[in-house]
Parts: C-alpha cells; structure tokens; sequence
C-alpha cells in the first residue's frame, strides 16, 4: 500500500493532543485517589507536558515539532510503563492497572495518529503582525462573512 493512502487512514493530529491530555487528566485523578499518589501523578503531568509542548492546535507552548513529539511520545510511554511496574517506590495496585492501560491506550493512539504538520497555503493569511494579529483577521473574516450569509438569507 503507498504511503500517501497508508497516511490518509491516520487519525488528525488534534485528536492525538486532545487525548493525551485527558489520559494525563486520568492519571492524576487516579493518583489523587491513590494512597501513593506521586508516580501517577508524576505520570499524568508528564504526559499532559508531552502534550502542550507540541506544536499543534491544543498546544501552551509549541516549543517542539510533531516529529520529534513522535519520538517523545514513545519515551514518555516507556516512563509511564516503567513507573508502573518499578519495584522500589509504593503504587497502590489500581494505580498500577491504570498506567499501564493508559500506556497501551496511547500507545494504540500514537499508532493511529498522523503526525504530518501542516503547511501554510500562499492565500493563508500573513503573521507580519505576530499570532494575534492573525487570529484577530480570521476572526473578522468569519464575522463578515457571517453578516453576508445572513444578508443573503434576507433576500427574497
């Protein structure tokens, strides 16, 4: 099978973030609710990192690109994997169980992600004034064209 039509079958890129951060939501929860909350925790705080350090649409900080995102991704699984079966620090055993479904879980997803950024088309508009000022221009076009539909719809 070509590679181009292999890519097409991967889930959007946004939809990988968006469940990293809940699988890290799910790993703190389960270590607030643990007798030995710190490895749960410590995991769910470095997936939800992993997770805001990308360059993508759910990102805080866009400091990495998704390729080496891709890479990071499977160290952070191996983490998250050894925290819950290491033999010295205490994890109550339903922490465990969760670590290590929420590792197959991201893996599964990691696997059916599309990790392919994006380009800019030429008629995109331009960041001269910095991201502001961009989200500022679509937000006025989506208004303007907004106002013409409904004017549109008035016509008889």
């Amino acid at each position: 099978m070509p590679a181009a039509s292999a890519q097409k079958s991967k889930r959007p890129f946004w939809m990988h973030q968006l469940v990293e951060y809940i699988f890290g939501g799910v790993l703190v929860a389960q270590g607030l609710q643990s007798p030995a909350p710190l490895l749960p925790a410590m995991a769910g705080a470095l997936v939800m990192i992993n997770a805001s350090i990308v360059r993508g649409p759910f990102s805080a900080f866009r400091l990495v690109g998704r390729a080496v995102h891709r890479k990071l991704d499977l160290v952070v699984m191996g983490i998250v994997l050894a925290f819950a079966v290491q033999p010295w620090t205490p994890v109550d055993a339903a922490a465990r169980m969760v670590m290590i479904g929420v590792t197959g879980a991201l893996a599964f997803v990691w696997w059916q992600s599309s990790f392919v950024e994006k380009t800019k088309s030429r008629a995109a508009v331009s960041t001269d004034g910095g991201r502001g000022v961009e989200i500022g221009r679509l937000a006025g076009r989506a208004v303007g064209d907004g106002i013409n539909a409904a004017k549109r719809l008035k016509r008889p």
